[in-house]
């Protein structure tokens, strides 16, 4: 019996990450339609105060990983049926990111990008979201620097580390590490110059209004639950109930 509860969440985890991953897709194919449209720059009076760094524009999504995909593999060994809510909620948030950028007409952040759109064209359209999709492209081949530049609002680096800061709430070790790594990353956000101010804003007040929305409000941040280990799954009643959320 044992095996059998923990054979049937190995499949919600599956069927979570696909999803996660096909939500993410789908933004991608949306803010690349964005990119076939042009819009002014804002003026942003604290990114006049902040310096450029072209090695953190270099590295911010390295920098983003080595923070987010360590915590969520954290999550997924603290609390396996926390982390697949946290999968699915992280899915929509990739919708609402790309129905907003699709939606708002920002341009890009770095002067010199102005009035120049990142390449993509609408017959390319298919091609280049398998493209930007692919992890291996975007991080080894910087094809979200190719074929992106005006999916800013709002921010992804931002709202998916709030996201899963949220989720690691109830484990202290967690929290801390995951509330100094926030830091780090909204800072090589704006060093990069990758987003205006009002996209980091944005980032979290969406992000947590999705959690609130998917966890049932703020006591979504309350204490663990401490049946929800690998080793202390039970196929009993009371946790097939749960998994129905």
């Amino acid at each position: 019996m044992a095996r059998s509860s923990t054979a049937r969440l190995v499949i919600r985890l599956a069927g979570a990450v696909a999803f996660r991953y096909a939500c993410f897709v789908a933004m991608v194919a949306l803010t690349l339609i964005n990119e076939q449209r042009s819009f002014p720059r804002l003026s942003d009076r604290f990114l006049e105060i902040v310096p450029y760094v072209p090695w953190v524009d270099e590295w911010n999504y390295w920098i983003w990983l080595a923070a987010y995909l360590p915590a969520s593999v954290a999550l997924l060994v603290e609390a396996p049926r926390r982390c697949i809510r946290f999968l699915i909620t992280g899915g929509l948030l990739s919708l609402v990111r790309g129905v907003c950028v699709l939606m708002t007409g920002l341009g890009p952040v770095k002067e010199e990008q102005v009035g120049l759109n990142a390449g993509v064209s609408a017959d390319a359209w298919i091609s280049d979201t398998l493209e930007v999709a692919n992890p291996l492209k975007v991080f080894f081949e910087g094809s979200a620097h190719t074929h992106l530049n005006q999916d800013l609002f709002f921010s992804g680096h931002v709202s998916t580390m709030l996201l899963v800061l949220l989720y690691c709430w109830p484990y202290a070790r967690l929290r801390r590490a995951l509330l100094a790594l926030n830091v780090v990353v909204v800072a090589t956000v704006f060093l990069s110059y990758l987003h205006y101010t009002i996209d980091v804003v944005g980032a979290w007040a969406i992000a947590f209004a999705l959690f609130v929305l998917r966890e049932g409000g703020i006591r979504g941040l309350g204490d663990a639950d401490p049946a929800d280990r690998w080793k202390r799954l039970r196929p009993t009643e009371t946790n097939l109930r749960s998994e129905e959320r």
